[in-house]
Order: structure tokens, then C-alpha cells, then sequence
């Protein structure tokens, strides 16, 4: 029988596996929320009982998934061919009055029954990330939108076009469903870039719907043709994601279970998801303050490309519409600095990285007060700083910070927080009204103030605060995020501890 030094010999051996496991500071020192333990779910082997999925895509829960750059850039070309079902219409609207024999008044309702449903999804479908499988829920509406695409082809009266679009934009919410699952499947030190990948997609589906349904549109003499590339290009998404989308349990499935296998805790329903939804958004400080400064985000965003177009048309420039669309392109250039601007959120205190943004829009609305009917190279300026820095940079920090308020409800905090991206609809209002009414200094003036705001806000909730304070700084001033600690040092103090438990005994 073994003697009693060596019984405490063995069990002092065992205390560091005990102690590391169950170690509060770890997560503290990597900045992030801790990896959950995989759910001990079994593997399925079809989507909606008949689809099957491929052998490697299927969970297993002793497998180990990496979110590689491949997926993520998949996840950015689905919100490029989805997201640009929003904006085919806008420059259809003339192809559209003569087709239907109806006057340009008429038809300008589309874009914005278009808009009300994608609302619509944002609200009633994008939360159904938190509840159910994103793989299945990403298929079935990316299926349907292609669907009502394909009947906006084939239509030949207004009224089932209007009806339609309203349906491909209440079907057209791939992105927001795409964006919260690259922050569950990516790691905290990428999370950053991997939402500005699939964010980079999105922006660049705004350009890519435009252009396209203009350059078709004019070149073929028929905006049906418009809808069926647009039928192509989310068939190709479809198959492609089929085909490479993990079968990642859902959330609900996720939650801790008994010894007896039941849940410990209520699984949620789709109306106890809606009211956590309104719940949260009058409750959680971070989720408040990064809707506001979104919302004011959205308002210079929109009021300068929409007044773009007066600026560039008039004295002292005189351009041609080709000549100002092109600067959709030198804006485009700002999409492809996705990994560039991830990479630097990846290493910031993400209100840093907000603060970085608001601090590059108000030089640029300066610059452009100072010169912008002037000289062409400060519109260049802005082109490139108000969408690279400012929107993406924004952007993607507001929405990685919010995601961290609780990684189990990021479907509903996304949600919540997209809803601020309706201040487009002000700043386009707003930004012709200024312009047309007291030109262009008066325009950039009014974006000056609206940075101003959003820094105050900022500003009244430091970086460091506890998740339920509403004013104030805590926590200190730390403007970069600490790297986290290689396994081997963590093993290495694991070691120290044994021994020391060994010369205790």
C-alpha cells in the first residue's frame, strides 16, 4: 500500500489542473469572453429532414472547427449578393415608369417599400439567430429571397413588383444573420476582423446594387435583366454556403444541461426573443450609447454621398454623371481596407477605436467646410476617410463592443443596434435640405456638429466602465488590449504550483 507522503505527493500534483481551470484572471488577461465548452450535441445528418449535409460541415462535438480567412470572405460575398438586392432598384426607377406606362411619382415607391421590408426582417427574423441553428436559417432565407427575385423577373404589372419588393427586402437579411455568427465562430483576438470582412461585403453590395442596376439596366434597355443576375448571383451564394456553412448547434441547445439531460434554465421562445429585443434596448448602456453615435454615424454617411452628387454637378467642377459615379469606386477602395482596419480594432480598446473614428470624420467634415467647393482633392479626401475610417472603422468597433455584452443574445443585439442604420433615411432628408437651402459649407457644417455629438457621447462613458453604468469613467485609461498569455506560460505556472504544493507537503 502506498504510504501517506505519497498519497499527498499525488494529490498536490493534481491541485494546478484544479486551480488553472477554474483561474478568474485568465479571461481578464486576455481581453476576451471565454471559448464555451462544445455542446454535447449529435451530429445531424440533413437540414429540414431531406437536405444533406456534407460529411464535413456536420458538428461533432470532439472535432475542432477554425473559422478560416476563406469562410470569412464566403461570409462577405453572401452579404455582397444579398445585401444588393436593397439598391438594384434605385437607379431602375425610369426603365420602371416606362415599362409600366406609369409616371417616375409612382414608381418612387419602390426603393422605400423595399426599405420597409427589410426592416421588417431586421426586426422579425434576423433574432432568430439566438433561437435556432444559423446554418438552416441561412439557407431557408437565402432560398427565399433568390425566390422573390426571380418573381420580380418574371412580373409584368406594378403591383406585384411593389408587393414583391417589399418580400426581397424582408428576405434580404442575410448580412445581419451572416455578421453576429462570424463574431460567434471566429476567436476573440479576430473577432474584430472578422466582422469587418463580412461588414466590407455589405458596403460594398450598396455599390455593387447601384452600379449594376444602372450599368444593365441602361446597356440591355430592360431592368428585368437586373433581377435575374440577381437571381444568379444568390443561387451561387446558396450552393457555396450549402456547401461550406458549419452545422454549429444553436444557442439554445447550448444552454448547460442536468445529470438527467433537461435544461436547467427556460429555453426562449420567438416572443420572449422580441421582448428581450425591447428590453435590452432601454436597458444595456453600452447597446444605447453605440446606437446613438451609429445613428449620428449614418446621418454623415448618407448626407455626404447623397449631396455628393450637387457638389460635383455644379460649379466650379461641371462633371458628368459618369464622371461622378466613378467616385462610388474611390469610396469602393475603402471596402478592400477591411482587413487593415479588423487588424487594428483587433488590438484597441474598441472604444478607442470609435474614438479613432469619430476623430477622422470631424478632420475630414473639416477639410471639406475649409475646401470642398474648391478643390477636387478634398472630396477625394472624404471619399475615402468618411467610408474606410469613419463608417467602417465605427462601425465595426461599435458592433464588436456591443457583441460582448453577451455573447448568448448577440442575434437580438444585433438587431437592436441595426435599427440605428434607419439614420440614413435623416441624414439623406436632412443633408439635401441643408444644401439646397444654404449650400455646401453650411452642409459639412451641420456634419461638423453631428461629430461633435457623437464625441460627447462617447466621451460621457469611458472605456473601462461596468456593463450597467450609464455616466462616467472607471477601470482607468488602457487604450490597447493586453495579449493574451501563450499556453506555454500558463502551463509553465501550472508547474511552479505543483511544486510548490509539493514542498508544502
Amino acid at each position: 500500500m502506498p504510504d501517506d507522503n505519497a498519497i499527498r505527493l499525488k494529490e498536490a500534483s493534481q491541485e494546478p489542473t484544479i486551480e488553472l481551470s477554474a483561474c478568474p484572471t485568465l479571461n481578464e488577461r486576455t481581453n476576451a469572453d471565454p471559448t464555451p465548452e462544445p455542446p454535447d450535441v449529435p451530429p445531424r445528418a440533413r437540414d429540414f429532414g431531406f437536405v444533406p449535409i456534407p460529411e464535413s460541415r456536420r458538428y461533432h462535438p470532439e472535432r475542432t472547427f477554425h473559422f478560416t480567412l476563406a469562410l470569412n470572405i464566403i461570409f462577405g460575398f453572401a452579404s455582397t449578393a444579398t445585401v444588393a438586392n436593397l439598391y438594384y432598384c434605385q437607379p431602375l426607377l425610369v426603365e420602371f415608369a416606362q415599362s409600366f406606362h406609369v409616371s417616375e411619382a409612382t414608381v418612387s415607391s419602390i426603393p422605400t417599400i423595399t426599405q420597409a421590408g427589410y426592416a421588417t426582417g431586421l426586426l422579425l427574423i434576423s433574432p432568430l439567430g439566438d433561437l435556432v441553428r444559423r446554418r438552416g436559417l441561412l439557407l431557408l432565407v437565402l432560398s427565399a429571397s433568390t425566390l422573390v427575385a426571380m418573381g420580380i423577373a418574371l412580373s409584368h404589372n406594378l403591383v406585384s413588383v411593389q408587393a414583391l419588393s417589399f418580400f426581397l427586402g424582408v428576405t434580404s437579411v442575410t448580412p445581419q444573420i451572416l455578421i453576429p455568427f462570424a463574431g460567434d465562430l471566429a476567436p476573440p483576438e479576430r473577432r474584430g476582423t472578422a466582422i469587418s470582412i463580412v461588414l466590407s461585403g455589405l458596403l460594398l453590395g450598396i455599390i455593387f446594387g447601384r452600379a449594376i442596376g444602372g450599368v444593365i439596366g441602361d446597356a440591355t434597355s430592360s431592368w428585368k435583366n437586373v433581377y435575374w443576375i440577381a437571381v444568379g448571383l444568390q443561387a451561387l451564394a446558396l450552393v457555396v454556403l450549402w456547401w461550406v456553412l458549419p452545422d454549429w448547434p444553436s444557442k439554445v441547445e447550448a444552454l448547460p444541461k442536468t445529470k438527467e439531460g433537461e435544461v436547467e434554465q427556460k429555453r426562449p421562445t420567438y416572443f420572449t426573443i422580441l421582448w428581450t429585443m425591447a428590453k435590452l434596448a432601454v436597458t444595456e448602456p453600452i447597446l444605447i450609447q453605440g446606437c446613438l453615435i451609429n445613428l449620428m454615424n449614418q446621418v454623415v454617411f448618407s448626407s455626404f454621398w447623397v449631396t455628393l452628387t450637387f457638389l460635383l454637378a455644379g460649379s466650379p467642377f461641371n462633371y458628368s454623371t459618369l464622371k461622378i459615379g466613378l467616385f462610388g469606386l474611390v469610396g469602393a477602395l475603402g471596402v478592400f481596407t477591411a482587413p487593415f482596419v479588423g487588424h487594428l480594432i483587433d488590438g484597441l480598446v474598441l472604444w478607442v477605436g470609435i474614438l479613432v473614428g469619430v476623430l477622422a470624420g470631424l478632420v475630414s467634415q473639416i477639410v471639406l467646410v475649409a475646401a470642398a467647393g474648391l478643390n477636387i482633392g478634398p472630396i477625394i479626401i472624404g471619399c475615402f476617410v468618411v467610408l474606410s475610417i469613419l463608417f467602417q472603422l465605427m462601425q465595426v468597433s461599435i458592433a464588436a463592443r456591443i457583441y460582448e455584452i453577451d455573447p448568448a443574445l448577440r442575434a437580438r443585439l444585433n438587431a437592436v443596434f441595426v435599427i440605428s442604420v434607419r439614420g440614413q433615411v435623416i441624414g439623406s432628408a436632412l443633408g439635401s435640405h441643408i444644401y439646397l437651402s444654404a449650400g455646401w459649407r453650411a452642409n459639412y457644417g451641420a456634419s461638423i456638429a453631428f461629430c461633435g455629438a457623437m464625441l460627447l457621447v462617447l466621451l460621457a462613458r469611458g472605456p473601462h466602465c461596468e456593463r450597467h453604468t450609464w455616466f462616467g469613467w472607471q477601470g482607468g485609461g488602457r487604450l490597447t488590449k493586453d495579449k493574451p498569455r501563450p499556453a506555454a506560460d500558463i502551463e509553465q505556472d501550472g508547474e511552479k504550483r505543483a511544486s510548490l504544493s509539493v514542498e508544502k507537503a
